[in-house]
């Protein structure tokens, strides 16, 4: 599973024109589950976002969760994480897992956020979704299960 975070002071995603979620501070969570994912994959990867120190404290340094200041986690579905270019100028996506996997485990990571006590906002998975935000910092941190 590959989950690229931004954090952010706010996101929304919308679908055809109408904005189905939002959040203020905290992350903006894409995710892309893999061939070879499970369940376990995606409840570590949630746990690993919640407790990530990446706001920052009274002093500035990032020693702070999303947990711990608060915020929301919007998740959204995104399969071009997988994207394959080592051949040509045309990515391949057959690295990320087939549609009907894919979005079980996208809704067991967002249901194992909510679990560990993060309020979440969720994209439409499969939709072609207008995603906004402003990036806080900028910070974004790759996570890879694989790595």
């Amino acid at each position: 599973m590959r989950v690229l975070l931004q954090r952010v002071t706010k996101a929304s995603v919308a679908v055809g024109g109408s904005e189905i979620s939002s959040i203020g501070q905290g992350l903006l969570a894409l995710v892309c589950a893999m061939p070879h994912d499970d369940e376990e994959t995606c409840e570590k990867l949630a746990a690993k976002v919640a407790k990530m120190r990446i706001f920052s404290d009274a002093d500035g340094k990032m020693n702070l969760s999303v947990l711990d200041v608060g915020g929301a986690v919007l998740v959204v579905s995104q399969f071009t994480l997988a994207a394959d270019t080592s051949r040509g100028n045309r990515p391949g996506y057959s690295g990320a897992a087939r549609p009907e996997l894919g979005e079980k485990l996208y809704l067991h990571f967002a249901q194992a956020l909510e679990n560990q006590g993060l309020e979440i906002g969720l994209g439409q998975f499969g939709a072609d979704m207008a995603v906004s935000l402003v990036n806080d910092g900028p910070v974004t941190i790759w996570l890879d299960s694989d790595g």
